[in-house]
């Protein structure tokens, strides 16, 4: 037996160490992430933080509260960009809005907000269709650093030429550069679009319903969680939906495999796009 074999699963016993003390001394749970996703984001953690091992990184991690939002910058961050797969939003404006128009009022959540990108997409597309003004948008993560980033509404401004073009392609009825103010190479969103906002702490791993949602999109964070979890998350989307409220899931995630898959019809079945079943 080679050494690169003992010495893997020294590693993973470490990363599942490490894993439990995140939990037990700070409440945040990775424990059923998936397994090569969380072991990638840790390598790179290790590294760029200056430990030798796991081991070393718990210790530091246990002993040194500062820590932890170094460390969580790993764990949770993910890439995301404005109007992302615009035939997703385009797909919400042509399928899902005519149905939301029919309500009063509005809630929707954006489950794992990142840093926003998500959030002001839709809060865009709403107010381009008349709907901003009798929704309410929640948008959560389990990222401090994360939300405070959404609600600052602030983003390079090199990214704002995708931005832009996602926006067109998903269907906009304006400019996006109605929606920002740009200067010193960082775009700035209007304030007004995080006038109907509400921004939490909130995990999917170990929190509760919080709400009776119409819509709730939570795209390409399922995809780093084992199949218990994604079940736990979907579960916790179903109770959560209004009556023939809809779901909104990542290009590679989908329902095809949980328990909770009879709950929901496709709607726009390309797009992920599920509606909850009346019973």
């Amino acid at each position: 037996m080679s050494d690169a074999a003992p010495l893997e699963k020294v590693e993973d016993i470490e990363i599942r160490l490490l894993l439990e003390a995140i939990y037990l001394k700070y409440h945040y749970d990775f424990r059923n992430y998936a397994m090569a996703s969380i072991k990638r984001r840790l390598k790179q953690a290790r590294e760029q933080l200056g430990f030798a091992t796991f081991s070393a990184l718990q210790e530091n991690l246990l002993h040194d509260p500062e820590m932890l939002p170094r460390l969580l910058r790993f764990l949770t961050v993910q890439v995301s960009e404005m109007f992302r797969d615009p035939s997703y939003f385009s797909a919400i404006r042509e399928k899902v809005v005519p149905h939301l128009r029919t309500y009063p009022s509005l809630k929707v959540w954006v489950a794992g907000c990142s840093g926003g990108e998500e959030l002001y997409s839709l809060v865009i597309l709403f107010r381009e269709e008349g709907l901003e003004d009798r929704t309410i948008f929640y948008a959560t993560d389990i990222n401090h650093e994360a939300l405070q980033a959404a609600e600052a509404g602030i983003f390079a401004l090199d990214r704002l030429q995708l931005f832009t073009e996602n926006h067109r392609k998903s269907g906009g009825k304006s400019s996006l550069s109605d929606y920002y103010q740009a200067a010193y190479g960082r775009a700035s969103f209007d304030k007004t679009l995080r006038r109907n906002v509400v921004f939490s702490d909130h995990s999917l791993v170990t929190d509760a319903v919080f709400g009776e949602m119409h819509l709730i999109s939570c795209r390409n964070v399922m995809i780093y969680f084992d199949r218990e979890l994604q079940d736990r998350a979907l579960g916790l989307f179903k109770d959560s939906l209004s009556r023939k409220g809809f779901l909104g899931l990542g290009s590679k995630e989908s329902l095809r495999f949980s328990r909770h898959a009879t709950s929901f019809a496709d709607f726009v079945r390309e797009e992920k796009i599920y509606q909850r079943r009346a019973a």
